[in-house]
């Protein structure tokens, strides 16, 4: 990846609602506008992610979703309310975000959920996307969702088995993804921090398998940001992300005259290729490339695509 490169420009976008939305700039100023959508829900952007972008010729832009990363309020606050955090308010942000900064088209890239997000916006507004640069394809289908939190299991049964006891015993035939977002939102601390451990340790097992994979890639993070991420996971999930079932796939012809390559490892158990392949086979601009060594967290063989896919969208 390329040098550390720090913002020229950052601040919080006021959305209105009781949202103060982080983001930040870097790159050249005039630049081709280029927008990160961190995945999760709820992970926040980072520092690598400006790495992505040859910073002579990109205008590199993040920003930290709804109540995650530095964004305010913060959800590891069990006060914080998470009823004005949807996929439509996210979607809201990032076209506030794109007039506040007086850009008129950019290339979206991100991955896992913030493909789902990218989606959403994209077939929302056609006209202000360039190209698109996707990884870890999803489209938070339903069931997506409960192949992540339940069909995965066969391959990890002792594992399951710990998840679904991580809620009370009553709840264990239901909703399991509600339950969580109920724990990790109690008032008592002990509570909450338990819920999350549960949670990431389930999803440290999904990607367990995985040629390149990180060893506790979700649990090795600050306190604030496991509690964070575990309660807009839950949140989103629970709820299907507020989609209609297949609304993203269904509508992908929005898409056509947007440039597009998807990046996906074979190994992705979490988000299998399947999701990729459907995607691309409705989006005809779109280009799937296959990585044999990889997983959901990748490899230097993704790393390599990835970049070679921003290069090829370069000014």
């Amino acid at each position: 990846m390329r040098p550390p490169i720090e913002p020229y420009d950052h601040g919080h976008l006021d959305t209105g609602d009781g949202h103060l939305v982080y983001w930040e700039v870097c790159g050249n100023p005039v630049g081709k506008p280029a927008l990160v959508v961190h995945g999760g829900p709820g992970s926040g952007c980072s520092p690598g992610q400006r790495r992505s972008f040859d910073p002579e010729r990109f205008r590199i832009i993040l920003f930290d979703q709804r109540n995650c990363g530095r964004s305010l309020p913060h959800a590891s606050d069990p006060a914080t309310d998470l009823s004005t955090n949807t996929t439509d308010h996210l979607v809201a942000d990032m076209e506030r975000l794109r007039e506040h900064l007086g850009v008129e088209r950019w290339l979206l890239y991100g991955g896992s959920w913030g493909s789902t997000l990218m989606l959403a916006y994209a077939e929302a507004h056609p006209e202000r996307v360039s190209e698109i640069v996707m990884v870890s394809a999803t489209m938070t289908r339903r069931y997506e969702i409960d192949w992540l939190y339940r069909g995965v299991g066969r391959f990890f049964p002792e594992e399951w088995q710990r998840f679904r006891e991580g809620v009370p015993e009553g709840e264990r035939e239901g909703d399991l993804l509600a339950a969580y977002a109920r724990l990790v939102a109690d008032p008592d601390p002990a509570v909450r921090a338990e819920a999350a451990a549960n949670w990431l340790a389930w999803e440290d097992a999904v990607i367990s398998l995985e040629p390149n994979g990180k060893r506790n890639a979700y649990s090795d993070r600050p306190d604030d940001a496991r509690t964070a991420f575990v309660r807009i996971c839950s949140h989103y999930f629970s709820n299907g992300a507020w989609l209609e079932e297949g609304v993203l796939l269904r509508d992908a012809h929005r898409l056509a005259g947007i440039p597009g390559v998807i990046v996906h490892g074979r190994f992705d158990l979490g988000a299998p290729l399947e999701n990729a392949w459907q995607l691309v086979q409705a989006w005809p601009d779109a280009k799937l490339v296959v990585v044999d060594d990889s997983g959901h967290t990748g490899s230097d063989t993704m790393r390599d695509a990835i970049m070679s896919a921003i290069e090829g969208f370069a000014p």
